[in-house]
């Protein structure tokens, strides 16, 4: 017979494990070998359940193996255990199995409150990105607020889901504003495809005009409707994308048709006008040696020549012609003043009215002399000094007239 402290093997081979309330339980028979060889046997079973053991504790505290799936391992292990074929302190495995239990259950408590606490943050998230999509519905920045709606659902499909009614119903407030903006987006777009093919047409109009008016001479109406073509455009706005480019290259281009013509017209007459300048300044100088004028008819008739030449000569730069054409015309106001002065001179019937007006004040100033007088004689200062007033007024008529009566060579 041998024993141990956990077991032993009587004279029959019949072994036995001892168990926690101080008995014994058969686990097998041994006759093969001798009774040590029988109890190393049963230990070797009993030091494969503690190695079970070891690896499940390991896996519940180094992995994310669920409650449910360590439940159902350890009590396997206690079914092994209870029924065990095998020698050694099975209570104290048991023990270990109760301790195990326990750490699982604190597992499974720790994981509710951390998937209660996952969920209500998930809650948080969602409600959120809700909030910021219905601020989005509104936005009219529809490139910018499209792009943030998309990234809106890809944050939402990383974060885990709700209890069924709180997902579905933040869900379905999200998805009705991604809703509600994708249509007020479809129908501003609608209405900007509506507005560009009007402008499209609008544009096509003015471009036929501009290309009837490429080949146009009158240059100075054509190039005020160009610009009026001009501002027009810019005043319809932009054709689709598509058009847009071709149309405005038909539209400058005829443009440029006209522009580079009359260009090349007009650099031809500045040159032409230029030189024009040179010859009236020429005249313009013959003209200014006539002054001062000592021999009107004379004068005159040079004026008359040098003005036909300047009439032929044609247009100057319209910024110098002020200056070239002042100088002429103060020729001509020279001459008309010595004309005006000669006509003075010899017209007899201004010479008459002359004399006559002469006349007539030379005798009311001596009349008035002869007044002022008298009333100084009889001392009345004050009748004699109004006298005076009136005297020094007709006075300064007869100097003036006298004047006048000169120039006509009296």
């Amino acid at each position: 017979m041998s024993s141990d402290p956990w077991g032993r093997v009587d004279e029959a081979g019949t072994v036995y494990v001892r168990t926690a309330d101080g008995g014994e339980r058969v686990v097998g028979s041994w006759q093969a070998g001798s009774p040590d060889e029988a109890l190393a046997y049963f230990k070797r079973k009993y030091d494969g359940l503690v190695v079970e053991i070891g690896l499940l504790e390991r896996r519940v505290q180094t992995t994310d193996l669920s409650a449910k799936d360590a439940t159902t391992a350890i009590e396997h292990l206690r079914e092994q255990i209870t029924d065990a074929h095998a020698v050694g302190d099975l209570e104290a495995l048991g023990k270990r199995l109760d301790k195990l239990v326990a750490s699982v259950e604190a597992r499974r408590e720790e994981r509710k409150v951390e998937k209660a606490k996952q969920a209500d943050e998930a809650k948080h998230a969602k409600e959120a990105l809700v909030a910021e999509a219905e601020e989005l519905a509104q936005s009219e920045q529809w490139r910018a607020a499209g792009e943030r709606l998309r990234a809106l659902v890809d944050t939402w499909k990383g974060l885990p889901r709700l209890d069924r009614k709180s997902d579905d119903e933040l869900w379905h407030r999200f998805s009705h504003a991604r809703s509600a903006f994708s249509k007020r987006r479809k129908a501003h777009f609608a209405a900007l495809d509506a507005q560009r093919e009007e402008a499209r047409k609008a544009k096509e109009r003015l471009v036929s005009e501009a290309e009837a008016l490429s080949n146009s001479k009158d240059w100075g109406p054509t190039a005020a409707r160009y610009r009026e073509l001009m501002a027009e455009w810019k005043a319809v706005g932009r054709a689709q994308r598509e058009h847009e480019d071709d149309l405005w290259n038909r539209f400058r281009g005829a443009q440029d048709v006209f522009f580079t013509a009359r260009s090349e017209v007009f650099a031809e007459r500045d040159a032409e006008q230029a030189e024009n300048l040179k010859l009236k300044e020429a005249l313009a100088d013959e003209a200014e040696q006539l002054l001062p004028i000592t021999d009107l008819k004379a004068a005159r008739a040079a004026f008359r020549g040098i003005n036909e030449r300047w009439e032929a000569i044609g247009h100057v730069p319209r910024d110098a012609r002020p200056k070239v054409e002042g100088r002429m015309h103060a020729v001509e106001r020279a001459l008309q003043d010595s004309e005006e002065a000669e006509w003075r001179r010899t017209n007899p019937e201004a010479r008459a009215r002359a004399e006559g007006l002469t006349g007539q004040l030379q005798a009311a100033v001596d009349k008035l002399n002869g007044q002022v007088e008298t009333a100084r004689a009889q001392g009345n200062n004050a009748r004699a000094d109004k006298l005076q007033k009136e005297l020094d007024g007709r006075q300064a008529l007869l100097d003036q007239a006298l004047k006048g009566l000169h120039e006509f060579g009296g």
